[in-house]
């Protein structure tokens, strides 16, 4: 939205020496208005009862004006006009006025001059400046051919904090431990998310613990096992070729189910929980099974009564890139059959979902496909809305075409940016998908300020001198807005997360383009759609014979029958409203009062809601809503959720292992580790323990170096599952090693982000130097970082607000409630995110520095408006802001909001957030701008 004080006043208003027509400057018409000429200042306006000479119909005077006449007059009372002032208005000289403006146009006033000999040119040669940013949108948009196709996005690259505590703890892990996927797989000793397809089985009965039902599920676990995918060269890659192994033999997709299957005289009512003894050897039960429910304690395990679910895991091996392949072709199949595997099984006592490791980022890419014909939709109501804004009874002053223009230069400032950045390689990521209904909306204000500004000019000027004047009226009011926007974007680029730095990126250059092409192209335009207004007046001004009166041509043009005064400017019902009925009621004293018990609930609520957003990006939400991965994270969460990710506690150092101090030592730190709220004690893994006891056993002597380093050899042949937690040099020296500890009650974002703090400050305190670690704190560290990020983005573009408003618009009083303002509106959207659902994560971290921008454009000019009007009363001031920039607030809002409600109707999360958000973003700043601010400000 661009507003702005320097602009004349609106449509509808008084008649002031700003809108009276004036002639044509003697000197010739290719120069632009010197500055230091009366032609540059503002016209002045007739004292009443006084006309000028009248102009021909190219636009010069008859006579040239009397150099005496250069005083301001107050304005003259049009019939109909509301007097603001509320009695005399009295005599402004040019000195009084410029002691008045004197410490508000330092910049502005250039900058006006040089924008008006801008807009000389656009009106001096409108074909180069059409057709320029035409040829220039061909040439950048080439760069569209580079957008991506088939290429996936890496979900953890994007959308996890760059240099997240995670990273670099995986570095660590990756250097000093190896895993064996071939041979000893261990899921929960890889330093990566493994590969993976899951199938979640839920019993419609109350326990799956039943033969029959065991039964069923060994029948569909036979045939995912036999699972084959064909190659190009006719071979098959069977799922026994692609299964990362124990020994030798596929890794068990449910440890229960395949000692049952080994097994079926197994009683299945004596299974205790989380562990299970066989034939003498633990099987542990935790994450396979969920919905449990138990019975009488049995040791450090309770017998499991019954169970509603289990999970069956089929890892795949990764760690060769053949491999890798290989797994990936056969996943894509398990995706594609599992279907047809489910009716031809006919299941009647249990429902399954499935997943698998590439499902999060094959349905994240599928969404952004559903919001193609949005866009298409979202372009057509844009271009409807302009064409209803724009619309005007009679044929020459009808703005149509160049407000679909106008919507066409926002497209093409899309296609311009998207294809400079692509150009230059910047990534295009999905969540840049949102960017052009972003811009469709914002894109499209300026094209409204500027018609506006045109239909104030008189039609007896010439069509270089009508341009010069909107260019010096509105263009720094479109540049101070444009510059606000574009900085907050640009403020995006300090986050943590690329897929906002990349978005931020985007849409900054994108509404670059669209400001450069609205004073050029649309400019351009909106001057070649004048020479039509001269060419359709002269038409209508020719006389007419006897037998063209009345004709249907003109009843068309003009259906209620006035021609239109070409002296006179354009009047909008709108700001009449504003005027007349809309700002008299808002400063009435009830009214006043009602606003401040409305802005008090508003601000108690959203501070409320502040306290309740969740925080962090759930993963599920990546995919659309109808993906068969949301019923599977759902099941996972409802039956699943006990137990969380199985965490490494890595010695990140060489210690003397063999010295008991020592020993006892991290021995304290485990036990710290164990008596965390998150932690389950019983199931803690450690290396160290168990070869101390195996030393004692053996009857060596663990505080011995040479018996401890010498006995490891043997320890691991007994017990083969902890070769890979001990890292021995090549000069016989443990460099690192590490235990086990398993989380529970973690199913929350605001669990995890504890969860995490707590287990890295136990690690920090430890007197041995440890770290935690599982693949997913990578996606974990969001929790951490978004807050953060979003407090340091939101004050740094507020401060870059405050100081933009400070130089162009420096008025104390106005940058206060700027500052305010934005406060305001950040606190309400942040708040009523919690009551629309909405978590604060990277997706909606973007709208709220979106936020800061929209809020100073709705805020300081109104406010500015204010303090620089010149009526007596503080009412009359309000009353004048609203009526000179009330109906472009509401159109600015109105347009944007149009621009992405059709993301209300997307099928993913990602798109409807930002509906939601910027929904909230233009309707408390609108209200702010509208309602608040103009009620506060003849408060204070």
């Amino acid at each position: 939205m661009s507003l702005s004080r320097s602009q004349v006043a609106p449509e509808g208003s008084p008649k002031s020496s700003r809108e009276v027509a004036v002639g044509r400057d003697p000197r010739p018409e290719s120069e632009p208005p010197d500055a230091a000429s009366p032609a540059s200042r503002e016209p002045p306006a007739t004292a009443q009862g006084q006309e000028w000479p009248e102009s021909s119909p190219s636009g010069q005077a008859s006579e040239q004006r009397p150099e005496s006449m250069e005083l301001e007059y107050p304005p003259a009372q049009e019939s109909g006009t509301r007097d603001l002032s509320l009695g005399q208005p009295e005599i402004q000289t040019p000195q009084a006025a410029g002691r008045r403006r004197c410490h508000t146009d330092c910049l502005e006033a250039p900058l006006s001059r040089a924008f008006g000999r801008l807009g000389w040119a656009v009106g001096e040669h409108p074909w180069f400046f059409l057709l320029a940013p035409v040829l220039l949108t061909v040439a950048l948009g080439s760069g569209l051919l580079y957008l991506p196709r088939e290429e996936k996005e890496d979900l953890e690259e994007q959308y996890t904090p760059i240099g997240g505590p995670a990273k670099a703890e995986r570095r660590f892990v990756q250097a000093h431990f190896t895993t064996n996927d071939s041979y000893r797989f261990s899921a929960a000793r890889r330093s990566t998310e493994a590969s993976f397809a899951s199938i979640l089985v839920v019993s419609k009965a109350d326990s799956l613990l039943e033969e029959d039902t065991f039964a069923e599920v060994s029948r569909l676990d036979d045939v995912v096992q036999s699972l084959s995918v064909g190659q190009a060269n006719g071979t098959q890659i069977p799922y026994a070729q692609v299964c990362a192994k124990h020994r030798d033999v596929c890794v068990a997709p449910n440890p229960l189910l395949y000692t049952w299957q080994n097994n079926t005289r197994l009683d299945l009512r004596n299974v205790t929980f989380p562990a299970f003894y066989h034939e003498g050897s633990p099987i542990y039960l935790t994450g396979f099974f969920g919905g449990n429910t138990l019975g009488k304690r049995m040791g450090e395990n309770r017998l499991l009564l019954g169970t509603k679910a289990l999970r069956l895991l089929y890892y795949l091996k990764t760690e060769r890139l053949e491999d890798k392949l290989q797994s990936r072709q056969w996943l894509t199949h398990f995706l594609n059959q599992f279907n047809n595997i489910k009716n031809r099984l006919n299941l009647k006592k249990i429902k399954v979902v499935h997943f698998t490791s590439l499902s999060r980022q094959l349905e994240f890419a599928a969404t952004s496909k559903t919001v193609i014909p949005l866009f298409h939709l979202a372009y057509i109501l844009i271009i409807l809305f302009s064409i209803t804004s724009c619309y005007r009874l009679d044929c020459v002053r009808n703005k149509i075409w160049v407000a679909v223009f106008g919507v066409i230069c926002a497209f093409l400032a899309v296609v311009s940016g998207f294809g400079l950045l692509l150009h230059i390689g910047v990534p295009f990521v999905i969540i840049v998908a949102n960017s052009p209904f972003l811009i469709l909306g914002v894109g499209v204000d300026d094209m409204f300020i500027m018609i506006s500004a045109w239909q104030k000019t008189s039609l007896i000027e010439s069509i270089r001198e009508r341009m010069y004047n909107v260019y010096s009226k509105v263009a720094v009011s479109i540049t101070i807005t444009t510059i606000t926007n574009i900085l907050a974007f640009y403020t995006g680029v300090m986050s943590s997360f690329r897929s906002v730095q990349y978005f931020c990126i985007y849409t900054g250059t994108t509404l670059f383009f669209c400001y450069i092409y609205n004073i050029t192209c649309f400019g351009a335009f909106m001057a070649l759609d004048g020479k039509r207004e001269v060419v359709c007046l002269r038409w209508l001004k020719k006389p007419e014979t006897p037998d063209q009166k009345g004709s249907l041509l003109k009843k068309f043009c003009f259906p209620f029958g006035s021609v239109v005064d070409e002296q006179k400017t354009d009047v909008h019902p709108m700001n009449i409203f504003f005027r007349d009925y809309f700002g008299p009621f808002l400063t009435n004293t009830r009214s006043k009062f009602f606003v401040v018990m409305i802005y008090i609930l508003y601000l108690a609520s959203s501070i409320y809601g502040c306290f309740r957003v969740q925080e962090g990006l759930d993963l599920r939400n990546l995919a659309s809503d109808d993906s068969y991965i949301t019923p599977y994270f759902n099941i996972e969460e409802e039956y699943f959720s006990d137990y969380g990710p199985r965490v490494m506690v890595v010695v990140t150092k060489s210690i003397d292992y063999w010295d008991e101090e020592v020993r006892q030592k991290l021995e304290k730190c485990m036990k710290d580790f164990e008596k965390n709220d998150y932690v389950d004690a019983n199931l803690t893994e450690f290396w160290l323990q168990a070869y101390v006891q195996y030393m004692k056993r053996n009857g060596q002597d663990p505080n011995d170096k040479n018996a401890f380093m010498n006995g490891i050899s043997g320890f691991g042949n007994y017990f083969p599952a902890f070769i890979h937690d001990i890292n021995i040099s090549s000069s016989n020296e443990i460099i690192s090693s590490r235990g086990f500890i398993q989380t529970v009650h973690v199913s929350s974002s605001v669990s995890k982000k504890t969860m995490l703090f707590q287990l890295r400050s136990i690690a920090e305190k430890c007197e041995i130097p440890l770290l935690v670690y599982n693949q997913a704190f990578i996606y974990f560290d969001q929790f951490a970082a978004i807050l953060e990020n979003t407090v340091r983005n939101v004050m740094v573009a507020s401060a870059a607000m405050f100081i933009v408003a400070l130089l162009l618009i420096p008025h104390p009083v106005c940058s206060l409630w700027v500052t305010l303002a934005i406060a305001s509106v950040i606190v309400g959207v942040t708040g009523f995110m919690a009551f629309w659902n909405v978590n604060l994560d990277s997706i909606s971290m973007i709208n709220l520095v979106i936020c800061i921008g929209f809020s100073f454009d709705f805020s300081a000019h109104i406010s500015y408006a204010f303090v620089s009007s010149s009526q007596p009363s503080v009412n009359g001031k309000s009353i004048e802001a609203l009526y000179e920039l009330g109906y472009p607030v509401l159109q600015s809002a109105v347009s944007t909001i149009i621009g992405v409600c059709v993301l209300s109707a997307a099928k993913a999360y990602i798109f409807r957030t930002f509906f939601k958000i910027m929904f909230l973003v233009m309707v408390f700043g609108a209200v702010h701008g509208l309602v608040f601010i103009p009620v506060f400000l003849t408060l204070f």
